[in-house]
């Protein structure tokens, strides 16, 4: 495609010594330079136009890419903001939680601070009848001693055997 034997540059053509005839530059070799340059240009316009492609192409693709870079970089941001809004849910969702627990743990201490109290009057009731028992069955074995302290001195006393033993036998 590209001729890489010969590159003609500026200076070339400036130092390019045309040979002398008898009527001026020598034809033959005026065209071959010619022919030359003008190979040489269209190389390079051809090169200019592959290059010119190529910076659309790239420019193309920066373009994309400067897309791709302002998408990812709204995507960031909206993660970054979606990250924050479910972080505060998720602290006001915890704090709910926490309180309802708080709650729901007074509740239940008041519950237990009311059966305490309640068995705490169980237990004073409990007591109270034990120890009306207890009075009530002094009182029946006092009762029953002293039936048997008059027996006893019924006994020991002339003529009273007989109703000693009737109060034993009722």
């Amino acid at each position: 495609m590209i001729d890489e034997t010969f590159h003609l540059t500026p200076l070339d053509v400036r130092r390019y010594e045309f040979g002398r005839s008898l009527r001026g530059y020598d034809p033959e070799r005026v065209e071959q330079f010619r022919e030359q340059v003008a190979e040489e240009f269209e190389r390079l316009t051809r090169l200019n136009a592959e290059l010119e492609q190529k910076a659309r192409g790239f420019h193309e693709q920066l373009r994309a890419f400067r897309e791709r870079d302002k998408a990812l970089n709204e995507a960031l941001v909206s993660a970054q903001q979606l990250r924050q809004e479910i972080r505060e849910q998720s602290e006001r969702e915890a704090e709910l939680i926490v309180r309802e627990a708080q709650l729901q743990g007074d509740q239940q201490l008041e519950m237990a601070r009311a059966e305490i109290r309640r068995a705490e009057h169980e237990i004073e009731a409990l007591e109270r009848s034990r120890r009306s028992y207890l009075s009530q069955m002094r009182v029946f074995v006092e009762r029953q001693l002293a039936e048997i302290e008059a027996s006893e001195q019924a006994r020991t006393l002339p003529g009273s055997s007989s109703r000693a033993e009737s109060r034993v036998h009722e």
